[in-house]
């Protein structure tokens, strides 16, 4: 089964709050899949959605040059001090910068991910950047440019990397204010969540994962920071059993074993302990 054919199991979503969706049918699921992370700090963060409106009631829609374009740079710079930056509007977008660049990813290839574990121990020249990851480093291990997956599904794309690689890419794209407003606010609200997002135990989730003592991990999954991936990956046909079973539980995990599962920020004790009776 295709990614749409396994999100097609979803009844039809009618509204979604936090970390929850609430179906047409009256179901409600918890989201471990939350868009990528971009639906990372929630599905209604309030600080974005007020400086949306704001945004919008300036009517700032369109792709005009703007102040918030150095300021969105300021933004990612707490998290990528001297790097430098290009900006860039989708995904076709930044893949034709990547080409130009001499890169021959296209969409959908996938791309080093450090919610998973390096394949033959290295990661590339090209690496997905995760927050919330416990181990240091790993977002940039061995990778010289990195593509920031940030909260929000309409987050502008992207490229961190050193001065000196700059000049090979494309220049940044104009983009709207409206999605650089929402898009700085999303890094500050991720810089402002991080000491408590990245510091939840989940016991029952750790105990199901890694056994009674927290020392030998068992062999189905592999947590680090709020990620979890099954350990060995699974074929298409096995995911899709997965999937269903997940669902079936109320709740959403990824559409693609390429992504990892997201705890969410809001677990209640009675759906903590159903997720971690689904992981072991």
């Amino acid at each position: 089964m295709t990614e749409i054919d396994l999100l097609r199991l979803l009844p039809p979503v009618l509204r979604a709050r936090e970390f929850r969706l609430y179906t047409e049918g009256g179901r409600r699921f918890v989201d471990l899949w939350q868009h990528g992370g971009r639906a990372i700090l929630g599905h209604t963060p309030p600080n974005l959605l007020r400086e949306l409106k704001n945004t919008a009631n300036r009517g700032l829609m369109s792709p005009f040059p703007h102040p918030m374009e150095k300021r969105l740079v300021k933004a990612l710079a707490k998290f990528f001090p001297d790097k430098t930056f290009r900006i860039y509007t989708d995904d076709a977008s930044l893949y034709r910068a990547l080409k130009s660049a001499g890169f021959s990813l296209k969409p959908g290839d996938p791309i080093p991910d450090p919610a998973f574990p390096p394949v033959n121990g290295t990661g590339g020249a090209i690496s997905l950047w995760r927050p919330f990851l416990d181990t240091p480093g790993v977002n940039s291990a061995f990778s010289s440019i990195l593509i920031p997956v940030l909260p929000w599904s309409l987050s502008p794309r992207v490229l961190v990397m050193e001065e000196s690689l700059s000049p090979e890419f494309l220049p940044s794209d104009i983009i709207s204010p409206l999605i650089l407003a929402a898009a700085t606010r999303g890094i500050y609200d991720l810089i402002a969540a991080t000491p408590e997002r990245g510091s939840k135990v989940f016991p029952k989730i750790n105990k199901a994962v890694y056994g009674g003592g927290g020392e030998a991990p068992v062999k189905k999954w592999r947590r680090q920071g709020i990620y979890l991936t099954h350990n060995p990956a699974l074929d298409a046909d096995s995911y899709a059993d997965l999937f269903r079973r997940f669902l079936d539980a109320g709740f959403l995990p990824p559409p693609s074993a390429r992504e990892p599962l997201i705890l969410p920020g809001i677990m209640s004790p009675v759906e903590e302990a159903k997720l971690a009776e689904l992981l072991s």
